[in-house]
């Protein structure tokens, strides 16, 4: 990315800065979109796989409807830890006035339009009373499904509310590819991907390409070399805290 500019606007503004560093304006690369795409996505699924820093505890309201028990959240949530009722108690006619939504709207900064926010605080009355929590009604007991990211509450939903789901989800695209740190990473490692793949490319013509002086020999193996290189070197990187994050040392689940 140009020295001035931290992180990417877009999707669109990576592939053009891979495209300007691979030379693609200049001489013929053997990639199209479709492989700056997966060579994006290859980066930013091995940095939510590896990288602490691409994951975030986080608030997700939902107002329930009569008689719906399932409800689909976010495709960036990973896991559900907590569904929270608005008002502890107060609905059984004992308990406490602590209101968790006005805690957590408090703590809040904004990922998808308002619909996911900061928990920093948020833990704190995860923990109030918890037995009374339970007795009183205050939260939801629940299924929930990684895969289709269906959220099903164990519970006859009786009447319309707002609920306030804690979750662990990931940083969405967007928010990482303007990150100061993970955006480096990112788009190094897609050049990375990039190269291996031109390289693969390349390396198919072994015997070079017929030119008018003879064989012309193509740089396959060393492109390929080098995107292996470029690699392991993010992945060191990463044990090291340079992306920003930390490693996972506990799998979430």
């Amino acid at each position: 990315m140009p020295q001035d500019q931290i992180g990417y606007k877009s999707r669109e503004d990576l592939i053009k800065e891979l495209q300007l560093r691979l030379a693609d304006n200049i001489v013929d690369v053997e990639l199209d979109r479709e492989h700056y795409d997966v060579a994006i996505d290859k980066s930013i699924a091995l940095y939510r796989q590896l990288s602490a820093g691409s994951t975030e505890e986080s608030v997700i309201f939902v107002t329930t409807q009569e008689a719906q028990t399932e409800y689909t959240l976010p495709d960036e949530v990973m896991e559900v830890r907590r569904i929270y009722r608005r008002g502890i108690g107060t609905n059984s006619g004992g308990g406490t006035n602590f209101d968790p939504f006005d805690v957590a709207f408090n703590n809040m900064y904004m990922l998808q339009a308002g619909q996911i926010g900061g928990l920093a605080v948020f833990d704190a009355f995860a923990q109030y009373k918890e037995t009374i929590g339970r007795i009183f009604g205050s939260e939801y007991n629940f299924l929930w499904n990684r895969n289709t990211k269906q959220l099903k509450i164990l519970r006859n939903v009786r009447h319309e509310e707002e609920i306030a789901i804690g979750v662990y989800n990931f940083i969405p695209e967007s928010i990482l590819l303007k990150d100061v740190y993970a955006s480096n990473w990112l788009g190094t490692y897609a050049l990375a991907q990039s190269k291996l793949m031109l390289g693969e490319a390349r390396s198919k013509y072994v015997s070079g390409l017929p030119g008018a002086g003879g064989a012309i020999q193509l740089n396959g193996e060393a492109l390929k070399s080098e995107a292996t290189v470029m690699m392991d070197t993010l992945k060191e990187g990463i044990k090291n805290f340079e992306e920003g994050g930390t490693p996972y040392n506990f799998i979430i689940g």
